[in-house]
C-alpha cells in the first residue's frame, strides 16, 4: 500500500498531538506530587556568578550604576542581570562570569573547585555569607578593576525554603539533612543545609560539578530525608 504525502502528514500530527498529551500529563503529575509530598524538592544548578557591593559596582561600572535586570531567578527578589565581570586570579582568569541582583551588602564570588584550578586559587567550601578568610581575586569591568583579598567560595549545597515548609518536615533553618537523588547516577548526598527564610520558594542549589556527578538539571525533583 501506497502512503500518500497526505496520509504521512496525518499520521505525524496524530503521533505529534499524543506526544504533547503525554508530555503535558506527565508535567501535572510532576508538579502535582511536589506540591502534595512537602519532602520532594526541584534542584537549582548554580553556575559560577558574583554578587557585588555598592562600592564595588561604581569602582567596576562606573559611580551610580545601576545592574540591568535581564531575568528573574526562582527565589523571590533575586536575578540574573545583562553586567558581566571577569575573574583574575594568579595563574588564569575567567570571562563573561554573570552578576546576579540585587546588590549585598558585601562582594561575593561562587565559583567551583575547577574555576578555583584554572584561577590559581584555593577557595573554601562555605555557607553563603561566610567569608571570612575566604580566597582573593581581580576582578575586572568596563570601568576599572577590583583587587579582593577575599570574598572567593565554593557554596555548599543548600535547600531554600519558608520556615512553614520546614515546619512540615521537622527541621529548622540550619539543621542539616540527606537528600536522595534517582536515576542512573543517582545516590544521596549528605550534609545538605536547610536555609529557611520567608522570602524563599522550596529549591535545592547545587553547583555544576555535583549536578554533573549527579546527573541532574534544573527543576528536577528529589527527595529530602532527615538526617
Amino acid at each position: 500500500m501506497e502512503i500518500t504525502r497526505s496520509v504521512l502528514d496525518e499520521i505525524v500530527a496524530r503521533l505529534l498531538a499524543q506526544g504533547l498529551a503525554a508530555a503535558a500529563e506527565t508535567g501535572q503529575k510532576n508538579e502535582t506530587t511536589a506540591e502534595t509530598d512537602p519532602w520532594l524538592v526541584p534542584i537549582g544548578v548554580s553556575n559560577r556568578h558574583i554578587h557585588l557591593s555598592r562600592a564595588d559596582m561604581d569602582a567596576l561600572f562606573g559611580p551610580g550604576s545601576n545592574l540591568t535586570r535581564m531575568g528573574a531567578l526562582k527565589q523571590p527578589g533575586q536575578y540574573a542581570a545583562e553586567e558581566t565581570l571577569v575573574l583574575r586570579g594568579p595563574k588564569g582568569q575567567i570571562a563573561k562570569v554573570r552578576v546576579l541582583g540585587p546588590l549585598r551588602k558585601e562582594t561575593q564570588i561562587e565559583i567551583s573547585i575547577a574555576d578555583g584550578f584554572t584561577l590559581g586559587i584555593k577557595p573554601p567550601m562555605r555557607m553563603s555569607g561566610k567569608l571570612e578568610q575566604s580566597a582573593g581575586v581581580e576582578l575586572v569591568g568596563p570601568y576599572g578593576t577590583v583587587k579582593k583579598d577575599s570574598g572567593v567560595i565554593v557554596a555548599l549545597r543548600h535547600i531554600h525554603m519558608r520556615p512553614s515548609d520546614a515546619e512540615k518536615l521537622g527541621v529548622k533553618n540550619g539543621d542539616e539533612v540527606d537528600v536522595i537523588v534517582d536515576g542512573v547516577r543517582g545516590g544521596i548526598m549528605n550534609h545538605v543545609t536547610i536555609r529557611a527564610a520567608e522570602a524563599s520558594l522550596p529549591e535545592m542549589h547545587i553547583d555544576v560539578e555535583e549536578a554533573n556527578a549527579f546527573g541532574l538539571k534544573n527543576n528536577v525533583l528529589v527527595r529530602i530525608r532527615k538526617a
